[in-house]
């Protein structure tokens, strides 16, 4: 079995994914506390919104990394090991 999954993504590939898609959700972050700040709770909402989003997509590709990891050492991912 390789590391690959159907979209050619390896282990690296999916951790540079994720780190990437954290540093999307820091920048959401930061947008939300000020829209906050400024009593602009709609605008708030929106990017805080979309840090959740990218928090999502950064489990995922941090959760097939360790898949990827798993295929190629033959060992059980920890999500694996857990029963999920």
């Amino acid at each position: 079995m390789t590391s690959q999954d159907k979209s050619g993504d390896t282990h690296h590939e999916h951790h540079s994914k994720a780190a990437e898609h954290h540093k999307h959700a820091a920048k959401h972050h930061e947008e939300a506390a000020k829209h906050l700040k400024n009593n602009d709770a709609s605008k708030g909402a929106h990017h805080a919104h979309l840090a959740t989003g990218h928090g999502h997509h950064a489990e995922e590709h941090a959760r097939e990394a360790g898949k990827r990891f798993s295929d190629e050492h033959g060992e059980k991912s920890s999500s694996d090991k857990q029963g999920k």
